[in-house]
């Protein structure tokens, strides 16, 4: 069970503790933050509401630890890394319960998703050896009118302290995408997790903390967002952001000063469907992309943007598909679960209401208990109805008709997002046509949009992000270049 066992030194009384120079703590402040479960709306955990003082010491202690994790061999941090994933995946049914009781995940995709994070963390550890022990030799005759008299080395090099902020829906994943990265490259890092999902990033934290990392090298810090959000991101210790979430991330942006940032903001995926298109397929999909954990994903298909000449039978289709899943509580493993919180259900509402004045077909009846919505499709939406452009995070799906490709494209690109977007047609030159002319930074071809396999680039345009994502990628944002450039006396040549 969460908060027992090998977990117990993170639980003091009622309340998770937040992690500092290598020990559990309690706040000073006294204070504790709540975490309201989804399904019973009743308060589950709670968590430290940390003081600033509080943070300040935690990134003293970073800033300390990581010169010394800088000159860590890199066979070394590979190790611990490794060894983090092994005890994240030994311990995944607690976390999966956190998981099940913070933000309402389906239990099997709740253990699925600790799971792939020890894969993640594994990779990272594999990838950051290879690609950190890469350096490179310039020489100075390539350049016209140059000599060979200059040698220059460059080589990756840590930033220094990593603050790491992961959203709700993935808060264990989307936080060793970030810290597995940030450690490889011998960078410090600080993690603030989101309120709801914070206790399962805590039993997180705590398998690096049984890895044997050392002290103050990893913090986690919990509270309001309100109280040290922005103390945080403005905080003169940090060298790097990496932010997964909504539009505080524009906020976040702007504050930031000279600090690299990597940001994923959130989409309204459009999934474009040609006449051709195989239409199981397409039903398949978007049932999938648009429903799966309650179309609580970045990458869930937000808007389907399809070919008249298809778009009843499709409907149809999707119809029947979304008639047979199961709504009720994650325990259960129901495919539609409530949404994460009050507010995110009123706001979905609103989505709903709008769409309903203005006309949109309704091909199932909405139905609402608390936080639980049952999934609902939308048909004959227009441009002018807010879910045509606003991300519902929740079961609700518009289909807006297209009498021509060109018309899918001006919808998609006419977004201020740019994340994801997927197009289902067996014309595969159609679909490169198509895929080129979106502005979305990933676009899948006969399949639903998806982060992953977690190695693959993740990035987003326009309002969606800055920089990209992916293993290799985030490894690669986390260092900084450094030359020693070596002056010869006179010009010197390789004669073979």
């Amino acid at each position: 069970m969460a908060g027992t066992g090998a977990f117990a030194d993170i639980l003091d009384g009622e309340v998770y503790k937040y992690y500092a120079d290598g020990e559990w703590r309690a706040s000073a402040s006294g204070k504790a933050v709540a975490i309201v479960n989804p399904t019973t709306r009743q308060t589950q955990y709670r968590v430290q509401a940390c003081t600033q003082e509080e943070v300040n010491k935690v990134m003293e202690a970073a800033k300390v630890a990581q010169k010394a994790w800088a000159r860590t061999p890199l066979w070394k941090r590979a190790e611990l890394l490794h060894k983090a994933a092994a005890i994240l995946k030994e311990h995944k049914a607690p976390i999966a319960e956190c998981l099940v009781k913070e933000i309402a995940k389906p239990a099997k995709d709740a253990v699925s998703e600790v799971v792939r994070s020890g894969d993640l963390v594994s990779y990272t550890a594999e990838e950051g050896v290879r690609i950190l022990g890469e350096g490179k030799l310039l020489v100075s005759d390539s350049f016209p009118g140059n000599e060979r008299n200059k040698y220059c080395l460059s080589s990756k090099v840590p930033l220094g302290v990593v603050l790491a902020i992961p959203p709700f829906n993935y808060p264990v994943n989307l936080a060793v995408s970030k810290i597995g990265p940030a450690l490889i490259a011998g960078n410090a890092l600080v993690l603030k997790p989101p309120t709801q999902g914070a206790v399962a990033a805590l039993h997180m934290v705590h398998c690096f903390h049984l890895a044997g990392f050392p002290k103050g090298l990893i913090g986690c810090v919990t509270g309001k967002g309100s109280e040290i959000g922005d103390f945080l991101t403005m905080h003169p210790g940090v060298n790097c952001i990496s932010f997964t979430g909504g539009d505080t991330g524009i906020a976040i942006s702007k504050k930031a000063g000279m600090v690299p940032l990597q940001m994923e903001l959130g989409g309204k995926d459009a999934c474009i469907v040609l006449e051709d298109a195989d239409l199981d397929l397409v039903a398949a999909n978007i049932v999938k992309g648009g429903f799966s954990y309650s179309g609580q994903r970045c990458t869930a298909v937000k808007v389907v943007l399809i070919m008249e000449a298809v778009a009843d039978a499709v409907v149809e289709k999707v119809n029947a598909k979304l008639a047979k899943l199961t709504v009720g509580a994650p325990e259960d493993n129901s495919d539609i679960t409530p949404v994460v919180t009050e507010s995110s259900a009123n706001f979905i509402e609103g989505l709903v209401i709008d769409a309903k004045e203005k006309g949109a077909t309704f091909c199932q009846e909405y139905r609402r208990e608390g936080n639980l919505i049952w999934p609902l499709l939308l048909d004959h939406v227009r441009p002018d109805m807010r879910i045509a452009w606003e991300e519902p995070f929740g079961p609700v799906l518009p289909v807006i008709r297209i009498n021509s490709v060109e018309e899918g494209i001006h919808h998609c690109n006419a977004s201020n997002f740019g994340l994801q977007g997927c197009v289902f047609t067996r014309d595969i030159n159609k679909a490169i046509m198509i895929s080129d002319a979106m502005e979305s930074g990933t676009v899948q071809i006969n399949s639903a949009p998806a982060r992953g396999p977690d190695h693959f680039p993740f990035q987003g345009l326009k309002d969606s992000g800055i920089g990209s994502q992916g293993i290799t990628n985030s490894i690669n944002m986390m260092t900084k270049v450094k030359s020693t450039v070596i002056n010869l006396p006179s010009p010197s040549y390789t004669m073979g």
